[in-house]
């Protein structure tokens, strides 16, 4: 095992599985180890018991019924289930073709949305605010000739918070589908699947295991998707597969427990939050949050600190595990295309983005060593920077020729 971070700060990326969790489905590995979908004799019985049992839980969560919620192997399973599924399922209207969904999305989403304009649809990817926020008014208009929007509920960079209520009412007025990718959400606020038609959750964003999710489909007659799976036909037909008992039992018992400690949670984020936000943007000069901070969560903080690359401060803050965007596209040297999309005209933004994360098992000395190295190494590399320096000095560097030698 390679040396790991000694303080882990990216929560969003994914959480440890809560021992709780761990005890709640160990049975489930050796001794109730029947196949659920087996209907003969009491191994099937007792592990089929246990999946319904664990959906139940997850209904109750979402205030959905418990015949509503289809288990997937995750959150991006679920949200290409929800998005292909609809629009090309029998419900799509036959003479509506636009599909909306917003430049901010995690990248299953947009990659989605892509695969359905290369068969044909009329796929529009909408800009948002400065503060990541939709534009409540632009979207009415939007949604007019439209048949389905997919929106992030919480965005997984930043921490903001979408009005899904008030979006819901749009799309039920207009007639349009709406998909709800509520990974971030369940768990750190309410979530209402009756305000919406699909809904998608993930088991590991929620100190539960990985490999395990669920999407909401509702049972109102005009939500009807396709499977993108063939095979025997479980979950109402609408994802083949045998159901792995003990993740779904991980799922069931993860979300009951975050519900528990949602309030709990929740303040410890926010008084961690206000430490870095007094401590280190307060403080410094020119460290901005990305997001609106009156319309967020603070189990996340997206900030960027200009005349200082992201991924340099990262390198040198070895000993903590933080990010500067989505897992799924760390890999990429690419800037945050969150920050992108919310700032189009300042791409620094994006390049110089760092994104902590509070969670269960973070430490009030762990955010103290935190700002710490924050202080001392924002200041390191603005002192090295020569863009720094310049404009310290007064100069506007939007007005200087630069030209390649």
């Amino acid at each position: 095992m390679t040396n790991k971070p000694s303080v882990y700060f990216d929560y969003a990326a994914t959480t440890p599985c809560d021992a709780s969790v761990l005890k709640a489905m160990e049975p489930y590995w050796n001794e109730c180890f029947g196949n659920p979908h087996s209907r003969s004799h009491a191994y099937g019985w007792d592990a089929e018991s246990a999946v319904e049992r664990a959906r139940t839980q997850v209904a109750w969560a979402i205030n959905a019924q418990s015949d509503e919620v289809i288990f997937t192997s995750g959150a991006t399973e679920a949200n290409n289930l929800a998005i292909k599924g609809f629009v090309l399922g029998p419900n799509m209207p036959k003479n509506k073709k636009k599909i909306l969904t917003f430049a901010t999305e995690h990248k299953c989403v947009i990659e989605s949305f892509r695969f359905l304009k290369s068969m044909g649809f009329e796929v529009k990817i909408l800009p948002v605010l400065s503060n990541g926020l939709v534009d409540l008014d632009m979207l009415e208009n939007e949604l007019d000739d439209a048949a389905f929007l997919s929106i992030m509920y919480i965005n997984n960079e930043t921490g903001v918070v979408q009005d899904i209520g008030a979006i819901s009412k749009m799309c039920r007025a207009k007639g349009v589908c709406l998909h709800v990718d509520a990974a971030q959400a369940v768990g750190k606020i309410p979530v209402n699947a009756r305000d919406v038609d699909l809904l998608s959750i993930s088991g590991h964003k929620l100190y539960g295991p990985k490999g395990i999710g669920a999407l909401f489909v509702s049972k109102s007659p005009r939500v009807r998707i396709a499977s993108l799976f063939s095979g025997g036909g479980q979950e109402r037909g609408m994802r083949s597969g045998t159901l792995p008992t003990v993740l779904c039992v991980g799922l069931g018992a993860a979300v009951e427990l975050t519900l528990e400690r949602m309030k709990e949670d929740f303040e410890r984020a926010q008084h961690f939050q206000q430490q870095v936000i007094d401590q280190v943007i307060n403080k410094l000069p020119e460290v901005y949050i990305n997001g609106a901070i009156d319309s967020k969560i603070p189990h996340i903080l997206n900030i960027s600190v200009p005349y200082v690359e992201g991924e340099s401060l990262i390198m040198r803050m070895h000993e903590f595990a933080l990010s500067s965007g989505s897992a799924c596209t760390s890999k990429s040297l690419e800037p945050s295309h969150v920050i992108r999309a919310m700032h189009p005209d300042n791409e620094d933004l994006a390049h110089s983005s760092l994104r902590v994360c509070f969670g269960r098992q973070t430490k009030a000395e762990d955010v103290d060593a935190l700002i710490r190295a924050l202080q001392k190494h924002i200041e390191e590399l603005r002192s090295l920077s020569p863009l720094w320096s310049m404009v310290q000095k007064g100069i506007d560097l939007k007005t200087i020729n630069w030209q390649a030698h």
